[in-house]
């Protein structure tokens, strides 16, 4: 018995120590793994960040434009080598570009904040420039990239940007939380549609824009029924200023004379959104700021100038023609506020000076010329606001849920004060900044800064697959500057010689090509 016994308790202490050698052997139970699941609270597109209760979606496009007779892919030929009208007008132009968004929302007691960040990441084609250490060299990207000129000695492709150049920029950077949005957004003096009624094309007049964002400090109410009310005050130095031209400066218009930022823009924007469509209702007010008459305090300044603008904008959705047709409108004025007319990609050099031929005798060539600063000013004077007007809209028709088409325009007025035209054209035909610019401007028969310009174009899209889309944007410009007679002028980076030029007015015309796939 006690053999039996012995035989049972050391089977079972074996047993016993079997098991605990495999139970040491068995691997540590390891974390349940953390999928990523579906956020169906904000739309499409989000998801739950693993271990978190915030939602993210990822987004962008990636796009290929090619502009015909055009300098730039964001505006016509108004200026430089593109307005030249010469060998170094650009018979294309070809950007390609990557866009990337990042949006995060996450639900608090407070409501949703929300994230969001939009950056792109562009490689565009430049021009050709004199060099001028060198007749009968060019210098390819003089500006481009780098920002500074190359050397004189350096080879034809051998400019700053190193020929096409690359940039990577910042377009939307943002908080939205409890009604506020704070950091870099479009502006909400901007139509919804920003910059394009039906367009692709970056440079129409008759609004504001900002469709790259603005820094800004916002709160928007919502008082049911899609309407709302947003009070915002919003950064002027990078987009909102068009120029305090300092007159004695020298040149035809002056230099512009900006002090340090003081003040904000300050923008209330009235929306109502329904099924019908949307109204919206903007104000802007603008402080221009102004350094010294001279190049030191003593020489002293010009007050400050409030300057303000008004808009109004109406989209009308679901119109007889068809499912899907809009037709968006705005109209907007200002009175020192002129780049919510004149929006910053309109005229990024900040002024028109357009060549072509003439038939006149004796005369070279013709020019017109535009410029739409905020104020004009002359030592010893204050500013004097620069007044503007201007409209633009579009049709869009779908002919299909493949095929579309927008035919869209805009115009703008531009109008100087008694005051600023005396500054700018003298008195009987003598002195003035314009006049004195030119060899005394003996051939300036009218002297008149204000001017029109007006666009019109077509644009047709061709969606083969969902967020794929091909398009093609022609653009017409017409510049209806007022001066008359004839002036002596050179622009020697561009080729144009020392020579009679007649003043009258100008045309462009362009074409854009883009392919865009979103996702």
């Amino acid at each position: 018995m006690k053999l039996v016994k012995s035989l049972i308790l050391g089977s079972a202490a074996a047993l016993m120590a079997v098991g605990g050698a495999q139970a040491a052997d068995l691997p540590v139970k390891a974390k349940a793994v953390e999928y990523v699941k579906v956020c169906s609270l904000y739309g499409p597109g989000f998801y739950y960040m693993p271990g978190t209760d915030t939602c993210i979606k990822l987004g962008g496009y990636l796009r290929v434009d090619v502009v015909a007779n055009a300098n730039s892919v964001a505006g016509p030929n108004y200026n430089g080598a593109g307005g030249a009208n010469n060998r170094f007008t650009n018979g294309y132009t070809w950007r390609s570009r990557e866009d990337l968004n990042i949006d995060t929302r996450t639900a608090t007691e407070y409501g949703v904040v929300r994230t969001y960040f939009d950056a792109v990441f562009t490689w565009t084609t430049d021009n050709y420039a004199v060099n001028g250490a060198a007749p009968g060299a060019t210098i390819y990207s003089a500006l481009g990239g780098g920002g500074t000129v190359a050397p004189a000695s350096a080879p034809n492709n051998a400019g700053a940007g190193n020929g096409s150049y690359g940039t990577v920029g910042v377009y939307f950077a943002f908080i939205q939380f409890a009604g506020f949005t704070i950091g870099k957004a479009v502006s909400q003096f901007s139509a919804p549609w920003t910059n394009y009624p039906g367009n692709n094309f970056d440079g129409l007049v008759g609004g504001g824009g900002t469709v790259t964002g603005v820094n800004q400090f916002t709160y928007t109410a919502q008082f049911g029924n899609g309407v709302s009310l947003s009070l915002s005050a919003q950064d002027q130095a990078a987009y909102y200023q068009a120029g305090v031209n300092n007159l004695s400066a020298g040149g035809a218009y002056g230099a512009s004379d900006y002090a340090g930022t003081i003040s904000p823009d300050f923008v209330a924007a009235l929306k109502v959104e329904q099924a019908w469509g949307l109204f919206q209702a903007s104000f802007a007010a603008h402080d221009n700021h102004a350094a010294y008459y001279g190049a030191t305090e003593l020489t002293g300044h010009p007050d400050d100038k409030w300057g303000w603008a008004g808009q109004l904008a109406l989209s009308i959705k679901n119109i007889p023609t068809g499912p899907g047709d809009t037709i968006n409108v705005q109209g907007v004025y200002t009175d020192g506020a002129t780049r919510y007319n004149i929006q910053d990609l309109a005229n990024q050099a900040g002024a028109i000076a357009i060549y072509s031929g003439s038939s006149l005798p004796g005369a070279y060539g013709s020019i017109g010329f535009g410029t739409a600063p905020d104020t004009v000013f002359a030592a010893g004077t204050q500013q004097q606001t620069v007044k503007t007007w201007g409209m633009r809209g579009a049709y869009t028709h779908n002919w299909d849920p493949y095929w579309n088409t927008s035919i869209y325009g805009a115009y703008a007025a531009i109008m100087y004060n008694d005051t600023a035209k005396t500054l700018i054209c003298g008195v009987g035909g003598v002195g003035g900044t314009f006049r004195t610019a030119f060899a005394g401007g003996a051939g300036v028969t009218s002297c008149n800064p204000d001017y029109n310009i007006g666009q019109i174009g077509l644009i047709t899209r061709w969606t083969p697959v969902k967020n794929l889309t091909f398009s093609a944007d022609v653009t017409y410009t017409m510049l209806d500057q007022k001066y008359a007679g004839t002036i002596t002028t050179s622009a020697g980076a561009i080729g144009k010689p020392s020579a009679t030029y007649q003043l009258k007015d100008q045309d462009t015309v362009m074409l854009l090509l883009r392919a865009q796939r979103n996702w």
